[in-house]
């Protein structure tokens, strides 16, 4: 694992999110009249410059929870902390919060258990449950593919328990582990060439690889044979030709959804990182996106830290955002959490 993996995590998201914040909700096309380039502040929620959202909130609570080991019902009560009293939030209160979030959080306090309180319709694949799951990837990363399946679809499922959002969360964790040590074109290859073969035995989830046909309709069988000499297990590098890579690398910005969809927010923000070439350049490309900015952001720098580093991230946004120093705790406690 990459060295600062917490930081580059947390703050990733963070600084991602809290430029998205302030023109959550506001068209592409009115976005592109006064696009972002900085750290605004008030905008949609009136809040000050450097203030994530609930994306953030929600992602911290967990990485607070994972400070201790991998404990459902630990993360299932932060997530209650932070609706009823404050928790990792950036000035007290919440200011914003999923329908399909809040009503999850409502069933685990009626005490429902914490893997059964996410709504599981087909209606409720937003992406709140996406948006806050990347700080897993600490606890997860040297785990077998049955254990990490098993842990992200209970951690996603906290509050959205439909195999689409599972299957998206899951894309997002594998698409990290990856970029730890291969660049976002190779990464989304191997991830498309992977996913269907780590499937296999859950139907319920590839039934729904479908909705991520664009991320992962590029590596044919023969292409990927060639591209990973099976025959001979020689590890080959893989090949960035454009008719071999999944179809959103290449997407049109008009093809490009940031709604707060989980298919969607998982294809901005993997296009984000795929046309961009470094963590500002990559954020910003998100927010300028409009719509669900603040998420958009979020996802595309926690991908971005991970793959750039905390050392990419720029330090005049750094430092302006909301509880700076806390979240600088938070992550040093995780990493020394790894030791």
């Amino acid at each position: 694992m990459k060295k600062s993996i917490a930081k580059s995590i947390l703050f990733g998201i963070a600084v991602g999110d809290a430029l998205g914040v302030p023109v959550e909700f506001k068209p592409r096309s009115i976005i592109a009249c006064n696009p972002v380039n900085d750290m605004l502040g008030f905008g949609t929620h009136h809040q000050p410059t450097g203030t994530w959202s609930d994306d953030s909130s929600l992602a911290f609570c967990l990485a607070d929870s994972l400070c201790n080991g991998y404990n459902l019902k630990d993360i299932a009560d932060k997530f209650v902390k932070w609706y009823d009293d404050g928790l990792w939030t950036p000035h007290g209160t919440v200011f914003d919060i999923g329908i399909t979030t809040r009503n999850a959080i409502h069933n685990i306090k009626r005490g429902i258990e914490p893997s059964l309180a996410g709504e599981s319709s087909e209606t409720s694949n937003g992406n709140g449950s996406l948006m806050r799951i990347l700080p897993l990837l600490v606890h997860i990363n040297g785990l077998t593919i049955d254990e990490r399946f098993r842990i992200i679809g209970e951690v996603s499922s906290l509050t959205h328990r439909h195999p689409r959002s599972i299957l998206g969360c899951i894309l997002l964790l594998e698409y990290a582990r990856i970029l730890q040590h291969k660049d976002p074109k190779q990464g989304l290859m191997e991830l498309s060439l992977n996913i269907p073969k780590e499937l296999v035995n859950y139907l319920d989830l590839q039934n729904e690889m479908v909705h991520y046909s664009r991320l992962l309709d590029g590596m044919n069988h023969n292409a990927a044979e060639d591209l990973l000499n099976a025959k001979t297990g020689k590890h080959q590098p893989l090949n960035e030709n454009d008719d071999l890579m999944p179809s959103i690398a290449s997407a049109h910005v008009d093809d490009i959804k940031s709604s707060g969809y989980v298919v969607a927010t998982l294809e901005a923000s993997i296009w984000c990182l795929i046309n961009s070439s470094c963590y500002e350049e990559a954020v910003l490309m998100a927010v300028n996106l409009g719509g669900d900015t603040d998420t958009t952001g979020a996802v595309t720098g926690g991908l971005a830290g991970i793959y750039y580093g905390f050392e990419a991230i720029p330090k005049k946004w750094m430092n302006q955002l909301a509880r700076k120093d806390d979240i600088e705790v938070l992550a040093e406690r995780l990493e020394n959490s790894l030791l």
